[in-house]
Parts: structure tokens; sequence; C-alpha cells
């Protein structure tokens, strides 16, 4: 398992929370989405590494902008 954490912007409820958990759930390997609006912040859990660029790409789609912490 390896875990990632992001720093999210423009996140104001759990419905924004929900949107980037739904996205990146998507993403083949991943296990867990833990995602906080008020603190931006964006864990990914998988089972094998995920790219970055993946993950960055699934927060976009989402309409959010993430970097790598």
């Amino acid at each position: 398992m390896t875990t990632t954490e992001y720093h999210v912007t423009g996140m104001t409820c759990g419905h924004c929370e929900m949107s980037v958990r739904e996205e990146v759930g998507q993403l083949d390997g991943v296990t867990d989405v833990e995602v906080s609006a008020p603190d931006g912040r964006l864990v990914v859990t998988a089972a094998q590494p995920v790219e970055d660029a993946a993950v960055l790409a699934a927060v976009a789609e989402a309409g959010y902008v993430a970097a790598r912490v």
C-alpha cells in the first residue's frame, strides 16, 4: 500500500469533497480516498503507486487544482 497526500484548492463544502472523492476513487489501484475541504487535504491510498499526473488530472476533472505535498 502507498499513501500520498495532496493539497487541493477551491473546495468549500461536502459536495466539493464528494466530487474529488468520486473522480480520484475511479483511478486504478486506489483503495481509499480521504478529502477535507476545510483543510484542502486529499490523501490517496492505493494498492500500487498511482502516478501524480493521474491524481492531478482526476482532481482537475472534478473542477479543482491540486499539488502534491
